[in-house]
């Protein structure tokens, strides 16, 4: 029934411009208000990581062109918890947002260490809510509800408005033994559902895995009993972000009489804000990396960052030799305690080979007990369900296939009504049975450099063909007389130095079809340069194709003197 303090042409609707359809880069909005005067919030803000595919580019963030028509009905930005897909997008975009934050300490912590790097710390309005704290937000009353997760102060959103309400739960895990910070609050959440909720946006990460996620408590047992079995140096590679296993590790450290040395920039940024906000007490006997050298080898542990391949992360440059204090020979080992996130096997496996290579003993997931998801399995997803008990399913985080597979069990756990939406959809979820009311334009934003920019821009469109294809140019000289005086000049890039079984150089090969058709032009033609670059181009590229079989971007640089 709709509520008294509503009016008549209010709604109620949810619009992700990132997030749905893909793992990372969270953007979610929830806006109140008839169409023409709604008012927003937005919950999270996140990055995700490039890859070959967009060369030079080291992050990806949405697009938010479509709200930032209405930034002035923005009441603020809710965000859920401080791994990187939901905050690292803040110190890039706030500048053209310029709305309120609000946080839970830790994750303010991580935030504002990001806007001090953009020089914005002075600026921003971050508003610290405790945990299980409240706040309202124009028609938006927000309740923080703590879960567990892979990172310290994981919250659920539970929204109340004149129109119903909504559970976002963020990400989120069951976890009875969470290390730091308390259990998922069960209470809290049945009470919600008792209320009425009417849809929950949920994480869909590991909907096809079944059973449940696994503990950090467990993690720390079997980590404990491992590392007491091993000699000489250990290094262990985790996400930076989970701040129970560097604890965890930091423990295994002390109980087996090793020092701990932290390997990685992004190690001692998440352990100062640990630190500070009181979440890490005691990490025992922490050595620097230039002082580790000169332990023996059954001394230390090294925690580093790197699980994921990350060519300039620690682990990488300690297995190519270039890290200037660690290295790892012959009898360490290393524990990946982390799980390969799709997209990064060729890293992580490369990463893994070199180590081995060195006569390291790799250890992973797959052969000991090391590492658990901060992700629902079904199990846990079909207990948040039982929980809530919300009238629809509005499935998130996830890939297509992970959205569909969560809403079809949405439906075996009897949940009346299932929306599936993509970035750019809006659901309205009030009044009336949820459901897609339109679309709005999306898309990525791409750091290149320190500058953001489209990712239709031309020049990337360009990067991506050099890097598939190569480039070459012609560069050639005619005098005022339409006269060449020297042969074309050709320089290729990324492109094979010899072809076939004997080793023919393909520049020359290019070099002999480029002057062949300088010398096929006729006087007028060397008067236009159109028709001399025209030329030029094709019998340049066509040689390049016919001995290689791709279509290089080619440049024609006419020099007239």
């Amino acid at each position: 029934m709709m509520s008294s303090t509503s009016k008549f042409n209010d709604e109620l609707v949810f619009l992700p411009l990132g997030g749905s359809g893909e793992i990372g880069m969270n953007l979610n909005l929830f806006g109140y208000g008839p169409e023409d005067d709604r008012q927003w919030i937005m919950v999270d803000l996140g990055v995700t990581f490039a890859d070959e595919r967009s060369p030079g580019i080291d992050l990806i963030m949405p697009d938010p062109e479509y709200i930032l028509e209405y930034k002035d009905q923005i009441l603020g930005l809710v965000l859920t918890h401080g791994h990187e897909d939901h905050i690292g997008a803040v110190a890039h975009l706030w500048p053209l947002l310029r709305c309120p934050i609000y946080a839970t300490p830790f994750t303010a912590e991580l935030v504002r260490g990001k806007l001090f790097e953009e020089g914005l710390e002075h600026e921003v309005p971050m508003h610290i809510v405790p945990l299980g704290g409240r706040m309202e937000l124009g028609p938006f009353d927000i309740e923080l509800v703590t879960l567990t997760h892979s990172i310290p102060e994981p919250n659920a959103l539970a929204i109340r408005t004149p129109l119903g309400c909504i559970l976002h739960t963020g990400d989120w895990k069951i976890d009875p033994k969470p290390l730091i910070g308390d259990v998922s609050d069960e209470a809290a959440l049945r009470a919600f559902g008792d209320e009425g909720v009417m849809a929950m946006i949920c994480d869909s990460t590991n909907v096809f895995d079944p059973g449940t996620s696994g503990s950090e408590g467990d993690v720390r047992d079997s980590l404990m009993a491992l590392v007491g079995e091993l000699k000489g140096r250990i290094a262990v590679a985790c996400f930076a972000s989970n701040v129970a296993r560097v604890q965890t590790i930091a423990d295994v450290a002390k109980a087996h009489g090793r020092h701990l040395c932290l390997v990685g920039r992004s190690l001692h940024r998440m352990v100062a804000a640990g630190i500070s906000t009181g979440i890490l007490k005691d990490l025992g006997d922490v050595v620097q990396d230039d002082e580790a050298g000169y332990l023996p080898p059954d001394k230390i542990l090294y925690l580093c960052t790197g699980s994921q391949g990350e060519p300039r992360a620690a682990l990488s440059r300690i297995a190519a030799g270039t890290h200037p204090e660690v290295t790892l020979e012959e009898g360490d080992t290393v524990i990946f305690s982390s799980r390969v996130i799709p997209g990064n096997e060729v890293g992580i496996y490369e990463l893994q080979n070199r180590l081995a290579e060195q006569g390291v003993r790799i250890i992973t997931d797959r052969d000991h007990f090391v590492h658990v998801s901060g992700h629902p399995c079904r199990d846990e997803l079909a207990q948040m369900y039982q929980w809530v008990r919300p009238q629809t399913a509005i499935p998130v985080h996830g890939e297509a296939r992970h959205l569909l597979e969560h809403a079809a069990l949405a439906k075996d756990l009897q949940v009346p009504h299932a929306v599936v939406p993509a970035n750019g959809t809006m659901v309205r979820l009030a009044p009336g049975t949820p459901g897609i009311i339109d679309e709005v334009p999306v898309g990525r934003l791409y750091l290149d450099g320190d500058v953001l920019v489209d990712e239709d821009e031309s020049h990337l469109r360009e990067r991506r063909k050099v890097a598939y294809a190569g480039y070459a140019t012609v560069t050639v000289v005619i005098n005022g007389k339409g006269r060449l005086l020297t042969d074309p000049v050709v320089s290729l890039i990324g492109i094979p130095e010899t072809i076939g079984l004997h080793g023919e150089p393909l520049l020359d090969i290019v070099e002999d079809d480029v002057c062949a058709a300088a010398d096929r032009l006729k006087h007028r033609d060397l008067m236009n340069d159109d028709r001399v670059e025209q030329e030029l181009f094709r019998s340049a590229r066509n040689a390049i194709r016919q001995h290689w079989g791709k279509k290089t971007m080619v440049d024609v640089i006419i020099m007239r003197v």
